[in-house]
């Protein structure tokens, strides 16, 4: 099927799904990640140690990467020949409160859409995660894919939300992987830390994130003081998105495009969290992304 049957495809089908969706809360029902997703609003985990390890989505393979309970991955297998590997990193502003769980609705998406898509987990701030720990484990995640039996790395493309956005750029510019990003895509990400901070995004997250105030000497974290990327970033952000500002999108990419990078803005209707909707525009715009690059 070529992009413009996929592209056609997937507008009739979000049609139909989006009036499922609308019904939905007539009837007291809510897709149960869209209201994980919400809680993400929240400042303050009321309990940020407590979340469980949770069970692996339909269809998927559970490949641990490390010894740790977060240290593992979904690998979600496309019925055909795959077009490609998407590394699906979840948002949360890093805290262990927020799983990967998160990213299961969009893993079986990709995985529909032809795509192998590995969700991947990471210890978090409150689970052992911070600086280097969360770093070291995204970076882990995505070369274990070098292990994983079937699995073609020519073309690998991170895709993360909010605080996964960061990560998915941060991955991108790794000097010399064991399994090289191909392209990333940021979805509402938080990809300038030092802002982040000043604008008290998450309630100091990125200040959590670090354990100091993000500055010049944490260029190694953070996507904006690692500006240019050899490798193409697309920023999907919602322009209604009141928990991580669009500016956080368009700046990198004015930026990005200024030193010779290759850098686009997806301005989307919508919230914070719509990019993360399988059945929303939002969604359909970010997998016409992916047909431009396979």
């Amino acid at each position: 099927m070529s992009p413009t049957e996929r592209s056609g495809a997937r507008l009739r089908t979000t049609g139909m799904r989006r009036r499922t969706l609308l019904a939905l809360p007539a009837l007291g029902l809510v897709p149960s990640a869209l209201l994980g997703a919400c809680s993400e609003e929240s400042s303050v985990p009321a309990d940020p140690g407590s979340a469980a390890v949770p069970e692996a989505g339909e269809g998927a393979e559970v490949i641990a990467y490390g010894d740790d309970p977060s240290q593992l991955a979904e690998l979600h297998r496309p019925d055909g020949p795959s077009r490609g590997v998407v590394v699906v990193i979840h948002g949360g502003f890093w805290k262990s409160a927020y799983d990967y769980t998160l990213g299961q609705p969009l893993a079986r998406s990709l995985a529909a859409e032809g795509w192998t898509a590995w969700n991947i987990e990471y210890r978090r701030v409150g689970n052992g995660g911070g600086t280097p720990q969360t770093f070291d484990d995204v970076a882990a995640a995505i070369d274990a894919l070098a292990d994983v039996e079937g699995v073609d790395t020519s073309t690998v493309v991170t895709l993360g939300h909010s605080a996964g956005g960061h990560l998915a750029v941060w991955a991108a510019g790794r000097a010399d992987p064991r399994v090289a990003v191909t392209h990333a895509i940021s979805q509402a990400g938080v990809l300038d830390l030092v802002m982040s901070e000043r604008m008290g995004l998450g309630g100091g997250a990125a200040a959590s994130l670090l354990g100091h105030t993000p500055g010049p000497a944490d260029a190694q974290w953070d996507p904006q003081q690692q500006i240019p990327l050899d490798v193409p970033v697309w920023c999907v952000h919602g322009i209604d998105d009141a928990i991580v500002p669009l500016g956080q999108s368009e700046g990198y990419v004015v930026d990005a495009q200024a030193a010779g990078a290759q850098a686009e803005i997806v301005r989307v209707e919508g919230d914070h969290f719509v990019v993360i909707d399988p059945d929303s525009e939002a969604w359909t715009a970010t997998l016409e992304v992916l047909d431009s690059i396979a």
